[in-house]
């Protein structure tokens, strides 16, 4: 078990300390004139109980907290002066670690020192008490919070609802308070007025916003907005999805050979002019409520701390107008739109027929957008759009460029876990005005139409770049971002591959802005709940300077770059940047041995064919996860299928970074193919779970009797032989670029340039670095099960990688 804070400010000055916690009513202006180290901690103490409201309880309360192996608070204190061991036994209890099974009571300072918590050596002094107290309050508990958010769940800051709006908010540590009562949010939805005309009826679509915001902007408080842009927010289409899945199980088709430029394909934007309409008048009151919307606890977790949550699903959605349209400027604009409202310059109404105008008049004109995936992917797309107002976004697995998702290297590859899934199976998922009977009855034709365009154009025969994913690339757009930005990702991301977050992260670099990234060992996650990162501490942090102005450092304090470690759990590392700029390039040759392979070719060649007995194919069809296993296996019914190369066992640790460059001479005997490739870690070893574990349900509260999320974190799972680490695809006719066919002739070597998806990954000593050269990907490409020969000269082939020896 161990902890890693970074949204934890500790060179705050002692003055500022006390005013804070005078804020806070843990001190008043008479408590430090006449008093005692003893006296002011058992003070601090009574406060830790807020659900206790008798003096009986409170005592009693205080007689469960031993000050060391013998004594009761209240019999040390009788006796003895506070010091730093006295203190941080009480504290590690407060902070609910168990006695004696998490810390040794005899040295509390050294379990704070294992468990990564900040704390201090000296605690004598009235002074000392108070400092130790504020950072105390700040300190991570073991059920996944600050102890001042555990504070909170009890009740500390229900006396605080009733200040008067213009005392609200209150910031202790850089960080908004929860100080806002969350029974009595106010749910209410307008229809904001896009400039789209997706569904073709000569009106401007209308978009169903909901908006959820504390009671005291009708006083007057004025609140920044966190803003999901959801389009699974009002339902999706599960089985429509399914019956649109492609087949994935044909054959690799020949491109013919061309000369495309990128001037051939470029996408150009276009505008039509829309019928708007003519306003009835305006408002100030919402004639529109809902229940419970689908919600992230992050947002959950900042409704409570004087943030408004907006949440839209956008064109083609149920309620709204228009049409999905999977990643298009459309979608842009229509996320867009809504920022637009919130700030003032675009008009929402009451409802869809009446125009009555509403404003967003309780917002204070600043937002951030939060989500993951799909929903931070349009955040990306909306800060390519430079919209005022828009002041930071938490993208999480997000896309940068559409193609990156359905595609890699000239071929149609699909995301982790969805083999079939499209362009057009995400845009009819996600068309949830098909819910609603009237509504899809009046729309169909145009719909199947829209469909039928976008099945045709993002193009399943060659998987090459064309016009309709040059115009879903948001990094042609990068010079427009204004905002600053913290990207979130999985390292074991196979959904939304990492080359979306690591393109992002580089161009982003040419831009007068704010960065940050936080990479973790998870797949398709949100990580707001983990136990050994404060992550909504972190954010917190960084909305309350983005989006209340407070001046807490939060640049500075938050580390560019945050890696979670892949050999040790609960381990978190920060470095300046991932670029890799100033890391050593490794070069390994298939020539010298220094990869090798098995069996040793009699030649300078090596060779595999694609082909598999057909029962072994159609196991490995339904069997993706034994596929995976076995292709990392020297015997296995794959073995004849692929080529695994490895480096003699490793004398140091390594840490690779960057994206692995292989350069190989290919032949194939036939006109067409592909080839998969995968950088492997062969040692056995414990590795972390590909999921991360629930520590206890429910533990998180998000404030008080407020919502809820689980406790996780990663944990070691069983020992394995090997793990990937990265990979990558290519079609053997995109050698060039992505939007030109090369010719390919049977028997004909040629030289390809491979470069797999970004990684940062720890390899130990003792362990082997592997290269796995096969072709088809049972998860991801076309399964054609083709009897396809490729040959490799060795003399040719390298892989190269940054990495950093430990």
């Amino acid at each position: 078990m161990k902890f890693n804070q970074f949204g934890q400010i500790n060179n705050i000055p002692y003055n500022q300390k006390v005013t804070e916690l005078i804020n806070l009513h843990f001190l008043d202006s008479n408590t430090l004139a006449d008093t005692t180290a003893n006296t002011l901690w058992l003070h601090f103490l009574s406060k830790s109980f807020p659900e206790a409201k008798s003096d009986s309880i409170k005592k009693s309360k205080l007689n469960t907290l031993l000050a060391n192996s013998t004594q009761t608070v209240t019999d040390y204190i009788a006796t003895k002066k506070v010091d730093a061991t006295s203190f941080y036994c009480v504290a590690l209890q407060l902070l609910d670690f168990e006695f004696e099974n998490d810390f040794n009571p005899k040295t509390p300072l050294e379990s704070l020192t294992t468990l990564n918590l900040y704390h201090h050596q000296q605690v004598n002094t009235v002074e000392q008490v108070v400092i130790a107290w504020y950072d105390l309050l700040c300190t991570y508990t073991k059920s996944g919070h600050t102890f001042l958010d555990k504070l909170t769940t009890k009740g500390y800051f229900t006396s605080f609802y009733q200040l008067p709006a213009s005392s609200k908010p209150l910031f202790f540590n850089g960080k908004s308070l929860p100080i806002f009562d969350t029974s009595s949010l106010i749910f209410e939805v307008v229809y904001v007025e896009s400039d789209l005309d997706t569904d073709d009826d000569g009106k401007a679509d209308l978009l169903k916003v909901e908006v959820i915001r504390p009671k005291d902007t009708n006083d007057g408080l004025k609140v920044p907005v966190v803003y999901t842009a959801s389009p699974y927010n009002q339902g999706v289409n599960d089985e429509l999805g399914k019956k649109l899945t492609h087949n994935v199980d044909i054959p690799l088709k020949r491109k013919a050979p061309n000369q495309t430029s990128y001037a051939d394909i470029e996408y150009h934007s276009h505008t039509k002019s829309v019928e708007k309409r003519i306003s009835t008048g305006k408002t100030t009151v919402a004639e529109e409520s809902f229940g419970r919307e689908l919600s992230y606890t992050l947002n959950d977790y900042l409704l409570a701390r004087g943030f408004a949550a907006v949440y839209a699903a956008g064109i083609g959605t149920k309620d709204s107008d228009g049409m999905r349209t999977c990643g298009s400027p459309a979608e842009t604009a229509s996320t867009v739109a809504v920022i637009e409202w919130l700030t003032g310059k675009r008009r929402a109404f009451t409802n869809k027929d009446d125009n009555v105008e509403i404003e967003a008049w309780w917002c204070n004109q600043n937002v951030a957008m939060t989500g993951k995936s799909y929903l931070g992917t349009l955040a990306t797309a909306a800060a390519t759009s430079g919209v005022s107002g828009l002041k930071t976004i938490i993208s999480e697995a997000a896309i940068s460029n559409w193609y990156d998702y359905y595609r890699d290297g000239g071929l149609v590859v699909a995301p982790g876990g969805f083999p079939g899934e499209d362009a057009d199976v995400l845009t009819a998922e996600c068309f949830s005005r098909k819910k609603q009977a009237a509504d899809y009855l009046q729309i169909k034709s145009v719909f199947q139409q829209k469909l039928a365009t976008i099945t045709q154009n993002q193009d399943r025969e060659t998987g090459n770049y064309n016009t309709f994913w040059d115009a879903r690339n948001y990094l042609k757009n990068i010079q427009n971002i204004k905002c600053d930005v913290l990207m979130v990702h999985g390292l074991n991301d196979w959904n939304v591959k990492l080359r979306n977050v690591f393109n992002l992260y580089q161009a982003l670099d040419k831009l007068p802005i704010t960065k940050k990234i936080i990479l973790h060992q998870g797949q398709h996650i949100y990580i707001n709940n983990f136990q050994s990162l404060d992550f909504s501490d972190m954010i917190n942090l960084w909305l309350s300077n983005k989006l209340y102005a407070v001046n807490n450092n939060a640049d500075s304090i938050l580390p560019n770059v945050l890696v979670q470690e892949n050999t040790a759990e609960s381990t978190w590392h920060t470095y300046p940047t991932w670029d890799a700029k100033n890391i050593k390039v490794h070069t390994f040759s298939f020539a010298n041995k220094q990869l090798t392979t098995t069996p040793t070719p009699n030649s300078h060649l090596a060779n595999f064919n694609n082909h598999l007995d057909e029962k072994d194919f159609l196991y490995y069809q339904k069997n993706i996860t034994r596929w995976q296993q076995d292709l990392l296996k020297e015997n296995s019914a794959l073995a004849s299928s692929r080529l695994i190369f490895k480096t003699e066992p490793l004398k140091n640790d390594l840490y690779l970074q960057g994206t692995p460059q292989v350069k190989l001479r290919v032949a194939t005997n036939q006109d067409h193919g592909m080839l998969s490739l995968m950088l492997v870690d062969f040692g056995n070893a414990k590795r972390l779970g590909t999921s991360p574990t629930i520590l206890a349900t429910k533990a998180l509260d998000e404030g008080f009797h407020w919502r809820e999320d689980n406790l996780v974190e990663f944990k070691f799972a069983n020992p394995t032989d090997a793990k990937m680490i990265t990979k990558g695809h290519r079609n053997l006719q995109n050698r060039t670029n992505l939007w030109r066919n090369d010719e390919l002739l049977a028997g004909t070597f040629y030289d390809l340039d491979f470069v797999l998806q970004p990684m940062f990954y720890h390899l130990t000593a003792t362990h082997q670095l592997g290269l796995i050269i096969y072709s088809t990907d049972m998860e991801m490409t076309v399964r054609s099960n083709e009897n396809i020969s490729y040959s490799f000269d060795l003399a040719a082939c390298q892989l190269s990688f940054d990495a950093d020896v430990l």
